[in-house]
C-alpha cells in the first residue's frame, strides 16, 4: 500500500509564551514493513536532527521569541507492506530494558488477578493474540474519557480508553507475565473513518537472544499489516509521543492535532 500523510499539529495559549524547547518523533522510519518515499517536517524554527536510543528519528526546534500560537506540519509518502514480525539489530535496546514497568503500565491487583486467570503457561504469539482480544472486548474504545496521563490501572477501572490504553494495558500485562514489549506510535488507515489515524499499538518479544518481536495493534485485535506505518518506539506514550516540549508562560493551552491519509492507487 502507498499513502500520502499529512499530521498537524496546532498549540494556542491564552498569553504569549516566551520561550520553548519542543522535541518531535514524526518521522516515519525505513524498515521490514515500510520504505518512507518522501518526508517534510514544516516547524516554525530550525529542526536539529538525532538518534535516540531505540532508533527513533528525533528533531528539536527553540521558540525563544514571544507567540501565542504555534504550527507544526508533517507529510510524506510511505509504502507500506503486510509485516508484523520485526528483528532488531545489534546495535539496539535490548530486550531485557522492555521488561522494566512504567507509571504509565504498572498493573494493578484487579489486572493481576485477571491475568492469573487466564492461566497463560507458556506466552505465545497465538495466546498473547488473544490476550489482546480479551483486552479490547473488556476496554470499550470511547474518545474523550481518558487522556494522555491515564495509566492502565486507571483505563483498567474506567472499562473506556483509546488505543493508547489498550496498548499500556497490554504493555503492563506482558511485563507482568516476564515478556518484553514495547510501545509502537504511528498511523493507521481506515477507509470508513479516520478515528484511528492517528494510532498505537505493541510489540512483544518471544525470541530474545536474538530479539524477534511480533508487532500486535490491540484496539483491532490483529497483528500489524500493511495499513499500518510505524513512526516510533519506546516504554510507553511518554517516550514516544509525536510531540512533547517545555515552555515558558502561555497559560492555558489548547492544542488541535489531524491527520490525514489518503490511499494512493497504483
Amino acid at each position: 500500500m502507498r499513502y500520502i500523510i499529512t499530521h498537524r499539529t496546532e498549540y494556542l495559549y491564552e498569553r504569549s509564551v516566551h520561550h520553548s524547547i519542543q522535541e518531535l518523533r514524526l518521522t516515519p522510519q525505513d524498515s521490514t514493513s515500510q520504505l518512507l518515499e518522501r518526508w517534510k517536517i514544516n516547524a516554525p524554527s530550525k529542526l536539529t536532527e538525532s538518534i535516540d536510543a531505540f532508533g527513533n528519528i528525533c528533531h528539536v526546534f527553540v521558540l525563544d521569541q514571544n507567540y501565542s500560537g504555534m504550527l507544526i506540519e508533517a507529510n510524506g509518502e510511505v509504502l507500506t507492506k503486510d509485516q508484523f514480525i520485526f528483528t532488531d539489530p545489534k546495535s539496539a535496546v535490548s530486550p531485557y530494558y522492555l521488561l522494566q514497568q512504567t507509571p504509565l503500565t504498572e498493573p494493578s491487583d484487579e489486572m493481576k488477578h485477571y491475568l492469573l486467570e487466564k492461566k497463560i503457561s507458556k506466552p505465545t504469539p497465538e495466546s498473547m493474540m488473544q490476550l489482546a482480544i480479551d483486552i479490547q472486548r473488556k476496554i470499550n474504545y470511547e474518545k474523550g474519557i481518558t487522556n494522555s496521563n491515564t495509566t492502565a490501572a486507571q483505563a483498567w477501572k474506567l472499562k473506556s480508553g483509546v488505543c493508547q490504553d489498550h496498548s499500556h494495558i497490554m504493555l503492563g500485562l506482558c511485563r507482568y507475565l516476564k515478556v518484553p514489549a514495547r510501545y509502537v506510535s504511528g498511523y493507521f488507515y481506515d477507509e470508513n473513518s479516520s478515528d484511528m489515524a492517528s494510532h498505537a499499538w505493541v510489540d512483544v518479544c518471544f525470541d530474545i537472544d536474538n530479539a524477534i518481536w511480533h508487532s500486535i495493534d490491540i484496539t483491532n485485535g490483529c497483528f500489524s499489516n500493511e495499513r499500518h506505518i510505524r513512526l516510533a518506539i519506546g516504554r510507553d506514550y511518554s517516550h514516544v509521543a509525536p510531540v512533547k516540549g517545555i515552555r515558558s508562560g502561555g497559560g492555558i493551552e489548547q492544542l488541535n492535532s489531524k491527520v490525514s491519509i489518503e490511499k494512493v492507487l497504483n
